[in-house]
C-alpha cells in the first residue's frame, strides 16, 4: 500500500498522518484523523463500529456517541460545507465506509477492473452536466442544476451519492466513465450536457452502470431560460422522478443473479421486491419471507419493515388475508419498526404509512407518516400517489386529484400507468365529476382492459352519468373477471373511516348491475 492516498481535492498522508485539501493543510483532530486513516486504509470497504473503537481507542471502553462526535468532525471537514451526500457514508446497523477513493491509490489493480460488487448499497456520481453552448455564463445554470440533482437523489437513504466536491473534481476533464466509477467506487454514473440556442435550452441526461458502460436510461429536455430556476426545478424533478425508479430494478436484477450463499440483508431485500412484483400468493408469501429475513439479519433496516408491511397491502386487495386481527396486529408493528429505524427515510415512511391506512383503516396515521415523507423528499413519486389515495380516504379528493397529477409529472414512464390513471378516475367520481371519471377510467383500461379498479369506475360513473349501456358493459366485463365481486365485499375493504365517501362508487355499482 501507498503511503499516500489521494481522493477528489484531498490527499491524505498515511505515514505523517496529515489531510490536504488542494495542497493545503485541513485542521483535523487527532480521532477524526485516525479514523480517517483507518476508513482509508479500507479501501471503501465497511469498517465496523467495534473495529473503529479497537483502533482508535485500543484497550479502551467508550461510549458509541464517541464515535458519532469524531465522525461529525470529520465529515465537516471533508464535505466542506457541501449539503450535500458525505464522503463518509453511514451502513445501518453496520458501520461506515468512504467513498471517492480510486482503487489504484491503495493497491496494484489493473486499470481495466470493474467496480466492486462488494459496495453494500448502490452509489451514484452525478457529474458535471457539459455546457455545449459558447456562453460561459451558462456553467452557472448547469452547475445549480447538478448541485439540485445531487440534493434530491441524496435524500434517497437506500443510495449512497458521491459529494459535490468529489464529482466536480472532473468538471472539464474527457474521461471514461468506467475510470470514473473506479476512481469513485461507484456502480452508477449520471452524465449530462446542456446547449444552449437563444432563450432556449435544451439538456439531455443518461445513466450508466459504471463496471461496463451500459446505458441504463437516458432521456432530453427542453425549456425557456426566461426562468431558469423553474426549468431547473422541474428537470431537477424530472430527472429525479426517472432515475431513482430505474436505479432500483437495476439493483433488483443484479440481486437475482448474485448466488444465493453470498445474501446479505440488503439482498433478501431486493429479491424481495422481485417476488412481490410478480403479484401472486406464492409470490407474496415468499416476499414476505424473504423481508422478514433481512430484518433478521439487519434489525434497524427500514425499507425490510416497510415493504413486509406493503406484503399486507396486496393481500388485502386480492382478498388474501385470512385472519385480519393478525394482519392487523403485523402491519401496525412493522410500519411501527419502519418509523422508528426510518425517521429520515421517506421511503419506509411513505409505504408503511400507506400500509396503515389501507390494511388497519388508521388513515390519519398513516397520512402523517406520508406527509413526513414529502417533507424529507419531495420528489418521490410513490410518497405523492400514497398522498392521494389517503386524501380520497379522507375525504378530499381535490387534493387527491392534484397529488395524483404530481406523482405522474415526476414519473411520467413509469410502470403502470393504467393503475395511476385509474385513481384519478376514482378522485374524480368521489368530487362528483362523472365524465371526468369515465374519461380517466377508459384512459387506464386503454392500458389494460382487464383492470378490475378502472372497470369498477367505468361502470359506476357511466351509470351515474346516465349512460347505462356503457355501465352495464363494465359491470358485465368487470363479473366476467370475478364473479364474486359484491357490493358488501367492497365495503369490508373501505380503508375510509367515513363509508359514506365511497356512496357515489356503490350507487353507480348497483345501478350498473353489482348485487349486494
Amino acid at each position: 500500500m501507498t503511503d499516500e492516498i489521494h481522493f477528489g481535492r484531498f490527499g491524505l498522508n498515511l505515514a505523517q498522518g496529515g489531510l490536504l485539501r488542494d495542497g493545503k493543510l485541513v485542521p483535523l483532530g487527532n480521532r477524526a484523523l485516525e479514523i480517517l486513516i483507518v476508513l482509508a486504509s479500507a479501501k471503501g470497504e465497511i469498517v465496523t463500529k467495534d473495529e473503529l473503537m479497537a483502533q482508535v481507542w485500543p484497550g479502551r471502553v467508550v461510549e458509541e456517541n464517541n464515535i458519532q462526535v469524531h465522525v461529525s468532525a470529520l465529515r465537516k471537514a471533508l464535505d466542506d460545507g457541501s449539503t450535500n451526500s458525505s464522503c463518509v457514508v453511514t451502513v445501518p446497523g453496520r458501520g461506515y465506509r468512504l467513498i471517492g477513493i480510486p482503487p489504484q491509490a491503495s493497491v496494484d489493480r489493473a486499470a481495466a477492473e470493474p467496480v466492486p460488487e462488494a459496495a453494500e448499497h448502490p452509489s451514484i456520481a452525478v457529474l458535471p452536466f457539459r455546457n455545449m453552448s459558447d456562453d460561459p455564463d451558462q456553467d452557472h445554470f448547469t452547475d445549480g442544476m447538478v448541485e439540485e440533482i445531487i440534493t434530491g437523489l441524496s435524500r434517497f437513504r437506500w443510495l449512497s451519492v458521491i459529494a459535490r466536491n468529489s464529482s466536480f473534481a472532473y468538471k472539464g476533464r474527457a474521461m471514461d466513465v468506467q475510470q470514473i466509477g473506479r476512481e469513485l467506487g461507484v456502480r452508477y454514473v449520471l452524465e449530462g450536457s446542456v446547449r444552449k440556442a437563444a432563450d432556449r435550452v435544451r439538456i439531455a441526461g443518461q445513466l450508466i452502470y459504471a463496471s461496463n458502460g451500459a446505458h441504463l436510461w437516458a432521456d432530453c429536455f427542453e425549456g425557456s431560460l426566461r426562468d431558469a430556476f423553474d426549468l431547473q426545478d422541474r428537470v431537477t424533478a424530472t430527472v429525479i422522478g426517472a432515475v431513482a425508479p430505474r436505479l432500483e430494478q437495476a439493483e433488483v436484477e443484479r440481486a437475482a443473479r448474485k448466488p444465493s450463499e453470498n445474501l446479505d440483508a440488503y439482498d433478501h431485500y431486493l429479491r424481495g421486491i422481485a417476488s412481490l412484483r410478480r403479484e401472486t400468493r406464492p409470490a407474496n408469501d415468499e416476499a414476505l419471507r424473504l423481508f422478514y429475513r433481512a430484518i433478521e439479519l439487519d434489525a434497524d433496516f427500514s425499507s425490510a419493515y416497510c415493504m413486509a408491511a406493503w406484503c399486507y397491502c396486496q393481500r388485502q386487495s386480492n382478498g388474501w388475508i385470512v385472519d385480519r386481527e393478525q394482519a392487523i396486529a403485523e402491519v401496525t408493528r412493522l410500519a411501527d419498526g419502519a418509523a422508528k429505524f426510518g425517521k429520515h427515510d421517506a421511503v419506509a415512511l411513505c409505504w408503511s404509512g400507506h400500509a396503515l391506512a389501507y390494511v388497519t383503516h388508521a388513515v390519519e396515521a398513516g397520512a402523517a407518516l406520508i406527509q413526513r415523507a414529502l417533507i424529507l423528499n419531495p420528489n418521490l413519486a410513490a410518497a405523492w400517489d400514497f398522498s392521494g389515495w389517503v386524501n380520497i380516504w379522507l375525504g378530499k379528493p381535490e387534493v387527491a386529484i392534484e397529488h395524483f397529477a404530481h406523482a405522474i409529472r415526476l414519473n411520467p414512464l413509469g410502470v403502470r400507468m393504467g393503475g395511476k390513471q385509474a385513481r384519478v378516475a376514482c378522485a374524480h367520481l368521489c368530487a362528483g365529476r362523472y365524465d371526468d371519471a369515465s374519461s380517466w377510467a377508459e384512459a387506464a383500461l386503454g392500458q389494460d382492459p382487464n383492470f378490475a379498479p378502472a372497470l369498477q369506475v367505468a361502470a359506476a360513473s357511466n351509470a351515474l352519468a346516465g349512460r347505462l349501456e356503457a355501465a352495464q358493459n363494465a359491470m358485465r366485463r368487470l363479473r366476467e373477471l370475478d364473479p364474486a365481486s359484491r357490493i358488501s365485499s367492497l365495503r369490508s375493504a373501505d380503508p375510509a373511516p367515513r363509508l359514506e365517501l365511497f356512496a357515489r362508487l356503490e350507487e353507480g355499482l348497483r345501478k350498473a348491475g353489482m348485487p349486494e
